[in-house]
């Protein structure tokens, strides 16, 4: 339950970025685990250690196409004098009765297929004449159309240390052993291990359903024509991509007109598919900012604590700024400036970190380093707000990209840093040492 819920809102309060943080993070909870399939788990974050059920590989297996033989029988061979060893048959993959392999016989293997019984190494069949009798070969024939490769006499022009092109059981994992820790995301390469292991289903907590709602009714949807005095909604689809970035799965929602009952029941329908609520615009101080007249009241007497408090916040951008929670779960609900920048940085430092809250994650926030600022001029900032300003970051430097103004969407898509001026520093010189959040 958000502390902002359970007090009166504080209009002349200035809250810093910090306590706004704060006041989301200790409100915001993981989600609870629950029990998924492997593809449907993709994305998700595991709540507890994965241990290995069976070896991986399970039994001792070759790494080449080639012939399994015994050590002694190959030794000493040569293209002048190779060894001549009787094939008593094939090996491949997934076959239940494997041969066994006899003094002076040589068992045709490929890849992944088990050592045979009395083998000792693999000699690959580039070192042989594949049985053919006419010098090396680089490969097989398919067994479909020469099936006599399969017997007969193969001469082997090279010798092979023991359990040579040998992949051992249990080289990769051992029984026993601990696959996978709670608390590691699952992408590609994780889901391969267990499935490798045998698990059809693991237990973590989802990935959060985040729906995005912008405001206003100057807002077109892009490929419409555009009216007078329209602009096209880019929140929406910027914070949609950002929240999906930060491992969500994002709903947009097409803009709402500015008529607080109409975005009161559009938010009201969401709840339904919605872990955390973001809304962008109409949070400031015009007689038009429906998202205050909407939520500022919404909350239930019979639902205490639930509720949305609007703040000022001391940064820039992104004074004005609303968090709590609506509905009978007391979903978390995030209002953003309508600024494109000043949405797109408050998702950064306050949406992201809640996302990845919830998805259980320990470090929930975006890399930072220091770098030195590379500018034609000082930076000014103003008194008493912590600054963010757009960069590009590259060895050790950072450098600003269009100016502080909140509507600059064209510099936005060209940063991959925030640089950071702290509320104490009015002005930074070219050379400085500086805070930067890496974006990218």
């Amino acid at each position: 339950m958000s502390t902002a819920a359970t007090r009166p809102a504080d209009q002349d309060h200035l809250w810093s970025v910090d306590e706004h943080l704060e006041d989301i993070l200790t409100t915001v909870r993981p989600l609870e685990p629950i029990e998924l399939q492997l593809l449907d788990a993709q994305g998700c974050v595991l709540v507890e250690d994965v241990t290995v059920p069976v070896s991986l590989p399970p039994f001792d297996n070759s790494s080449m196409d080639g012939y399994a033989v015994r050590v002694a029988d190959v030794a000493g061979a040569s293209e002048e004098f190779p060894a001549a060893l009787e094939v008593i048959g094939d090996v491949a993959a997934g076959q239940a009765e494997p041969l066994h392999v006899g003094p002076g016989q040589a068992a045709r293997i490929m890849t992944g297929a088990p050592l045979p019984p009395g083998a000792e190494t693999v000699v690959p069949v580039e070192w042989t004449d594949g049985g053919l009798g006419e010098g090396p070969v680089t490969g097989m024939r398919a067994r479909s159309l020469a099936p006599e490769g399969a017997h007969g006499e193969v001469h082997i022009y090279r010798p092979a240390e023991e359990r040579a092109h040998v992949r051992a059981k249990g080289s990769d994992v051992k029984a026993g052993d601990r696959a996978l820790e709670a608390g590691t995301v699952l992408g590609p390469s994780q889901i391969a291990l267990l499935a490798a292991i045998g698990r059809g289903t693991v237990r973590v907590r989802p990935r959060p359903r985040v729906v995005v709602l912008s405001t206003g009714s100057e807002l077109v949807q892009p490929g419409e024509a555009l009216g007078s005095g329209q602009i096209y909604d880019s929140n929406s689809f910027s914070l949609t991509a950002a929240a999906r970035d930060a491992g969500a799965i994002a709903y947009r929602v097409g803009a709402v007109a500015d008529d607080a009952e109409t975005l009161r029941s559009t938010i009201e329908d969401q709840l339904v598919r919605a872990d955390l609520m973001v809304t962008t615009g109409g949070v400031s101080v015009g007689a038009y900012d429906v998202v205050k007249e909407a939520l500022a009241h919404v909350g239930d007497e019979d639902e205490p604590g639930s509720g949305v408090e609007f703040r000022k916040l001391a940064m820039q951008p992104g004074k004005p700024q609303g968090f709590g929670s609506i509905g009978p779960d007391h979903t978390p609900l995030l209002a953003l400036p309508g600024n494109p920048v000043s949405s797109y940085v408050s998702f950064e430092l306050f949406v992201r970190p809640a996302i990845r809250t919830l998805m259980g994650l320990e470090d929930v926030h975006r890399p930072r380093t220091t770098a030195t600022l590379a500018s034609d001029k000082a930076l000014t900032s103003p008194k008493g707000r912590r600054q963010f300003l757009r960069g590009t970051y590259a060895d050790g430097e950072v450098r600003p990209v269009g100016g502080a103004g909140s509507h600059l969407i064209a510099a936005l898509a060209r940063a991959d840093a925030l640089i950071v001026v702290p509320e104490d520093v009015e002005s930074v010189e070219p050379g400085s040492e500086v805070e930067v959040v890496l974006l990218g």
